[in-house]
């Protein structure tokens, strides 16, 4: 019997096709997600309400209560906040959008006229300004997208039935999922490779849920600080600047747009108050960024800031693309990415590649003059 010759693969072969694969597995999947929505992005929306559920209910297991009693304590608490948030800021976040978007055509004429003044003072003194075009191409867009906007947001209020239908079925797959605990991974984790499984698990599990959970947490905390701080300075809207602000923290540097955003609104009306309001926000950001933030995340991410940058715009691409939305990739982006490099650095130890070395300038030559 003839004897079976393999010979393995280059390196350089086998990471040549490792992009035509993916681009290939990408296309297929996309046809299967796609044709399936909005179930993927329900499914996935629901992991990650169970992975933060996870969180308190294995907290209280480990000091000794049992894992039933611990998961309807953590379930009772979930449903009263949400019965909270439906009660007291649901109603005040709707009437503070609708007082906003009623009263955001004023604010742009009066933005329009400051820009006049500024344009004659600039004249004035002799200094080339021309904000003419600038103004009616900003009160244009800007009335454009407030259209937009309500118009969204009526035919939201319009599709509360589909909005309460898939509410439900988010809750339910949570709970179910949260109820599965660590079985449901462990059975997908047996189709991957024995050498892998475990680190895959862990890597995926510590950081989706450490990730998650402390950006999360800190949301809620940012918002309820907002709201204390905006309230004790008067600022109108001030629970629904508080809450846009808080929540946009789960987007890395979003709530810093959202910040100058809001301050840029609140200009409009009264200079005071938005420069009031942009020193208070960036103030509390930085206590909760500074304080907090190191006690919950940690190095959880241990992304360099480019890359952080980079992952978001691709996160939201790629979403969009397999049907998921465009939100829910850039909620996703930042822990894939973490997970994708911890996953590459394995790889790179166990093919036994060098660790790159710090870039060292040269040694300057005997006799060379001094810089």
């Amino acid at each position: 019997m003839a004897e079976r010759f393999t010979m393995p693969l280059p390196l350089w072969v086998r990471f040549g096709l490792t992009l035509p694969l993916l681009v290939l597995n990408m296309f297929v999947l996309r046809q299967v997600l796609v044709p399936l929505a909005p179930f993927p992005s329900l499914f996935l929306g629901a992991a990650l309400i169970a992975f933060l559920l996870d969180i308190p209910s294995r907290w209280l297991t480990q000091r000794g209560m049992p894992r039933v009693l611990a998961l309807l304590l953590v379930l009772g608490l979930g449903l009263a906040l949400l019965v909270l948030a439906s009660l007291w800021l649901l109603p005040r976040l709707v009437q503070q959008l609708g007082d906003l978007l009623n009263a955001l055509p004023g604010w742009l004429v009066q933005g329009q006229m400051l820009l006049d003044q500024t344009q004659l003072w600039a004249a004035a003194h002799g200094l080339p300004a021309d904000f003419s075009d600038f103004s009616s191409e900003l009160l244009t867009g800007s009335t454009k997208f407030a259209s937009q906007l309500s118009q969204r947001l009526l035919g939201l209020l319009g599709a509360t039935l589909n909005l309460t239908i898939n509410t439900l079925i988010v809750v339910v797959l949570a709970v179910f999922l949260l109820v599965g605990g660590e079985a449901i991974p462990r059975g997908l984790a047996r189709w991957l490779p024995s050498s892998w499984r475990a680190m895959v698990l862990n890597t995926l599990v510590t950081t989706f849920r450490g990730y998650f959970g402390g950006q999360v947490v800190l949301a809620l905390i940012l918002s309820v600080a907002q709201i204390v701080v905006f309230t004790l300075l008067q600022i109108p809207y001030g629970v629904l600047f508080a809450v846009a602000i808080g929540f946009t923290t789960l987007v890395p540097y979003a709530s810093a747009l959202t910040i100058l955003l809001v301050s840029g609104l609140l200009v409009l009306e009264d200079p005071r108050t938005g420069v009031e309001v942009l020193v208070a926000a960036i103030s509390v950001g930085q206590v909760v960024d500074q304080v907090i933030q190191p006690r919950l995340m940690g190095q959880i991410v241990g992304l360099q800031p480019a890359w952080l940058l980079l992952s978001l715009p691709v996160g939201a691409r790629v979403g969009s693309l397999l049907g998921l939305g465009e939100l829910l990739g850039l909620l996703l982006a930042v822990p894939v990415a973490s997970c994708l490099k911890t996953f590459l650095d394995e790889l790179a130890r166990r093919l036994g590649l060098p660790e790159p070395q710090p870039l060292t300038p040269p040694p300057a030559s005997v006799g060379s003059p001094l810089p």
